[in-house]
């Protein structure tokens, strides 16, 4: 029986389903507490090994993946790149998007380019919390209190499938998902530039509308796939990165 590893919590709204269907399948699914150590013999033992959530932690274990040949949804280096908010705004202008204004801070901070309000900071990389003002990047804001759209990609090794669903902007703390949106086929054609070009197997991509432009403003290649109603692509997907599923 194949083991597939994910690192999230069991009762994920989305990987807890998508387990059950593996298990129908004949699949055994092991689920690792995220931001907890795994060690190598683990991820070796493993058919495939999927991350669901960006902590440090779970980078060791995808770098641990690649050197023992485990397959995973986004091995070590896309999801580093991808997680480098610099490397991810420069890598959705190179496939054409829209993005906002960004400026990484000083050593001591940008105070500047926040005090009017026109830029927001956050940390350098889409993990754990940045230590201090010294990694942090200030982008331009950009629709604060519009719906924003969340664009989830996956590879069922077979073909890129894309959802897009509304969310409310994380900005103002908050973003939870609103409803299922239209697919706009520009902004899917460019999702799934930028998985191929990183060699990625799933990612999400936020786009907001501001007046009359439309902006990438984040990547996420971690996708939680919450409210997009993917549970079978997500399984395929998952199920194709193994022998049995191959």
């Amino acid at each position: 029986m194949d083991t597939i590893g994910v690192i999230a919590e069991p009762d994920h709204a989305v990987f807890g389903r998508v387990a059950e269907r593996l298990a129908a399948r004949g699949f055994e699914v092991r689920f690792f507490e995220p931001g907890e150590p795994i060690d190598d013999g683990t991820v070796a033992g493993l058919a495939a090994l999927v991350n669901g959530r960006l902590r440090r932690r779970s980078l060791a274990a995808l770098r641990t993946a690649d050197r023992r040949g485990v397959e995973t949804w986004n091995g070590f280096l896309p999801s580093t790149a991808l997680s480098s908010r610099l490397v991810a705004h420069r890598a959705l202008e190179a496939v054409g998007c829209d993005v906002p204004d960004v400026r990484v801070a000083a050593g001591d901070g940008d105070s500047g380019a926040a005090s009017d309000g026109r830029y927001v900071a956050r940390g350098l990389y889409d993990w754990d919390p940045p230590a201090g003002a010294d990694r942090l990047l200030y982008r331009e804001r950009v629709g604060d209190d519009a719906v924003h759209q969340k664009y989830y990609a996956v590879d069922d090794g077979v073909e890129t499938h894309v959802t897009a669903v509304q969310v409310k902007s994380e900005l103002i703390g908050d973003d939870s998902v609103i409803c299922e949106a239209d697919v706009a086929v520009q902004r899917a054609t460019r999702v799934r530039e930028l998985l191929d070009r990183f060699g990625a197997r799933a990612l999400a991509v936020e786009f907001v509308e501001d007046g009359d432009d439309a902006y990438a403003v984040d990547v996420d290649a971690a996708p939680s796939f919450v409210g997009a109603g993917m549970d079978r692509h997500v399984a395929d997907s998952m199920a194709s990165l193994t022998t049995i599923g191959a």
